[in-house]
């Protein structure tokens, strides 16, 4: 039997080799009929903490890793904005002020 995949966007990167990835997927109320958004967040093991926050991630049932992490990250389908912005660029010029 395979394992599950899913796509999901990372909301958080902060512990090490470790992010939490938000998984959307619509459901049909069963009164309604209307198509509802509903989201898991799931911990997803990152070997070499290469995902950022935002980024666009595929995920991997596996073996329980730690109390709550139950998935890998298989590979980054899309980068986010943010993250391609070289860090040096991020730092603002010094401003002078002048007294006139």
């Amino acid at each position: 039997m395979s394992r599950k995949r899913v796509v999901g966007v990372v909301v958080s990167d902060k512990m090490d080799k470790t992010v939490v990835v938000k998984v959307e997927r619509f459901v049909q109320h069963p009164r309604f009929k209307k198509y509802i958004r509903r989201s898991k967040k799931y911990y997803a093991h990152d070997e070499k903490n290469e995902c950022r926050v935002g980024d666009t991630v595929e995920i991997e049932e596996t073996r329980p890793l730690s109390k709550l992490k139950r998935w890998r990250v298989v590979r980054i389908v899309k980068r986010s904005a943010l993250a391609e912005v070289p860090e040096e660029n991020l730092e603002e010029e010094p401003v002078e002020e002048g007294g006139s």
